[in-house]
């Protein structure tokens, strides 16, 4: 086998395990922001398919492969039908920069890999913040191209956000950016090891415990913005069930109505994984080392690492049904209040609070 079949295959399979684990965390989220809503609302959830009603997920992915694909009759057929396509795709292609694990590498017969990140590339915050931007069409086409009041409205809601809250989301990065000194998640993540104190959300330098550099803010903006991009509640306007029916997929059924509430759910698990890499020490573990290392298992310690920023990723997944079940939906006007007058100031004034200290405190 030759490097380049050699290096083709061990990217493919990387790639295959990436997508599978994300899908999968899609079929359980599904499940478990349902139960979770049940329970926060003194009700059971799903009961009735499997045990506890695990198999809930199966039963809606085998429901939705077998309805009827309806085509309204004045709908552009093209971009009806590559709309959906064009979201599910880009909400997967984000992960390939994320780093599930330490930046470790191996050598497959003269190959070198890095096994928990698919590229390494120097500028994975502008790749991600690119397919972002790129996600927004989908819905916009799904909306124009359905033909329908409702779609339309929703798609031009859509457009508005997303503009007004990317740009609150960039800033939001640029003081973490100002501190790691890369765009690379990879060496981002690893300007964070040592313990939860050089974490930036926490912002100590490495030779000190206080925070001077902290992004609690920087945080706080990214967290709602990255809400307000991923259209769930309370800032779901171009859904707004109650205004809109079902807002910019109204018309959709099927596979193709699959693919946006799966989109939906991957771009959940995107911004989770780019706040835990950014803010909360990505795969690092809150402590110096890892336990594994403190017990002579050095070789194993990639599997706490992998455990960490699961559990990191998890409970920002968490915060995202939590905020549904207790907020109600913002009017369209409070929203783009909110992100013009609100967010973006505090964002530009982390980012020069964060410039000031990192020219006269530098981190290293």
């Amino acid at each position: 086998m030759t490097e380049l079949s050699l290096r083709l295959a061990v990217s493919f399979v990387q790639i295959l395990a990436e997508v599978s684990i994300v899908m999968l965390t899609v079929a359980i989220m599904t499940l478990a922001e349902r139960k979770v809503l049940g329970w926060m609302q003194d009700r059971m959830g799903p009961m009735e398919v499997g045990p506890y009603g695990i198999l809930q997920p199966l039963a809606d992915g085998v429901k939705l492969f077998f309805k009827e694909d309806i085509v309204p009759a004045g709908a552009n057929k093209a971009m009806f039908a590559l709309a959906p396509m064009l979201t599910m795709v880009v909400s997967l292609i984000g992960f390939a920069v994320i780093p599930f694990g330490p930046n470790v590498t191996l050598d497959i017969n003269g190959l070198l890999i890095k096994p928990f990140v698919i590229a390494d590339i120097n500028i994975g915050i502008l790749y991600i913040l690119a397919i972002a931007s790129i996600g927004a069409y989908g819905i916009i086409l799904g909306g124009w191209s359905s033909n329908s009041k409702y779609s339309l409205l929703g798609g031009l809601r859509s457009a508005a956000q997303v503009i007004s809250y990317e740009l609150n989301v960039g800033l939001a990065i640029v003081g973490v950016l100002l501190l790691s000194g890369s765009l690379s998640l990879v060496e981002i993540t690893e300007a964070q090891a040592g313990g939860f104190w050089h974490w930036f959300i926490w912002g100590a330098r490495p030779d000190g415990f206080f925070p001077i550099h902290t992004q609690v803010f920087a945080f706080v903006v990214f967290l709602i913005s990255g809400v307000a991009e991923t259209n769930r509640i309370p800032f779901d306007l171009p859904e707004a069930e109650s205004e809109l029916v079902a807002g910019f997929f109204t018309e959709y059924s099927g596979m193709k109505f699959a693919f946006f509430v799966s989109a939906e759910y991957a771009s959940m698990v995107l911004v989770s994984c780019v706040a835990a890499s950014l803010f909360l020490g990505g795969w690092n573990a809150p402590y110096p080392g890892t336990i594994f290392e403190y017990i002579g298992l050095e070789e194993l310690a990639w599997i706490e690492h992998i455990m960490w920023f699961a559990g990191k990723v998890y409970f920002f997944l968490f915060v995202f049904i939590w905020l549904r079940a207790t907020l109600p939906r913002l009017r369209y006007d409070q929203l783009m209040r909110f992100g013009w007058k609100v967010l973006l100031p505090i964002a530009l004034a982390n980012i020069i609070i964060t410039a000031i200290t990192v020219y006269f405190f530098p981190r290293d």
